[in-house]
């Protein structure tokens, strides 16, 4: 029974779909945790990228005071009450004056839990482009500009990088197309799918409070864990029950986004992928053994969860999350 609730939890995650979060598994020590609050703990930034069929890419003209003139992709800080889609939305009509939908998350991009910022790449689904006359606090104009001869001056160059991310998906998907799902979520944390593989076999990493499941680590707003960034978090589960001095570990990227933004519901859960090896494998194939009694390695025996584990891993077909 335990073995099927695993394999729907980690079929729901593998397809981008989210699962409810009830307590985390490993919580920062000494520090009581209490629901995070947008604007006070955490800060939250959406940016779209948008292609059209000429290849062309739309960006924005500043309007605010440090970089009046400058140009940059549509973004902004969400707002309290907002889902993430909502906030994308309401930059995008702000700022170049369209009304758009997310195709899928692209990137995402941390520096530590209290600023996380959504890539998506987007479509437009109508409005009227903002023009200089159009000027407002929130942009001057808007435009379609050549990706290979963008104008300047640029903001931050950051945004290149960006732009030939979407291009490289819409020639060729690395990952599915995912969005983020609206369910409820106090605190900045991450769902594991911690993986350790030998030859064509995967055991995927367990906690036992109540049923077993797919186990959950709060983030933590201290310092340390500021300046190391979200993996810190990662790395303080797999501590307390794996010893980490020979092993490698490696975030390989999202599988999921959870967040809904409404009733003070301010927090977000990321759905990660993790690998586990020996620093030198050898003989070693078996997975690293747990210690105490919160965790346990469990052998995921069905073929198809099987092949689309080994197939994300191998092609890395996960969202990037970056610092």
């Amino acid at each position: 029974m335990a073995s099927e609730g695993l394999a729907g939890a980690l079929a729901a995650v593998l397809g981008g779909q989210g699962l409810s979060v009830h307590s985390c598994d490993s919580e920062p020590a000494g520090e009581p945790l209490a629901p995070v609050r947008l604007r006070k703990d955490v800060c939250y930034v959406v940016l779209a990228v948008f292609l059209n069929e000429q290849d062309e890419v739309l960006l924005i003209q500043e309007a605010k005071k440090e970089c009046r003139g400058s140009w940059y992709l549509p973004a902004g800080r969400m707002e309290p009450g907002e889902t993430i889609v909502e906030a994308l939305q309401r930059e995008v009509k702000e700022e170049a004056g369209l009304h758009c939908e997310p195709l899928t998350l692209l990137s995402v991009e941390e520096r530590g839990p209290s600023w996380i910022r959504f890539v998506f790449l987007a479509r437009a689904t109508g409005g009227i482009l903002k023009t200089s006359k159009e000027a407002d606090a929130e942009s001057l104009q808007a435009g379609w500009y050549p990706r290979t001869s963008l104008p300047t001056p640029l903001r931050a160059q950051d945004i290149l990088h960006l732009v030939e991310l979407a291009a490289q998906y819409r020639q060729q998907a690395r990952h599915p197309l995912l969005l983020p799902q609206e369910l409820p979520c106090n605190l900045v944390c991450q769902r594991l799918v911690a993986t350790f593989t030998s030859v064509q076999t995967v055991w995927v990493l367990v906690g036992t409070g109540g049923m077993p499941h797919l186990p959950i680590t709060a983030c933590s707003f201290t310092p340390m864990e500021q300046r190391g960034g979200i993996k810190m978090a990662i790395l303080r589960l797999l501590q307390e029950c794996l010893t980490l001095h020979h092993l490698a570990v490696e975030t390989k990227g999202l599988l999921g986004l959870q967040h809904l933004g409404k009733d003070n519901a301010d927090g977000i859960c990321l759905n990660v992928l993790v690998t586990v090896a020996f620093r030198n494998p050898g003989m070693q194939s078996e997975p690293p053994k747990v210690r105490g009694e919160n965790f346990f390695w469990w052998k995921v025996m069905e073929e198809d969860l099987q092949s689309q584990l080994l197939q994300r891993l191998q092609e890395s077909s996960v969202v990037p999350v970056n610092r």
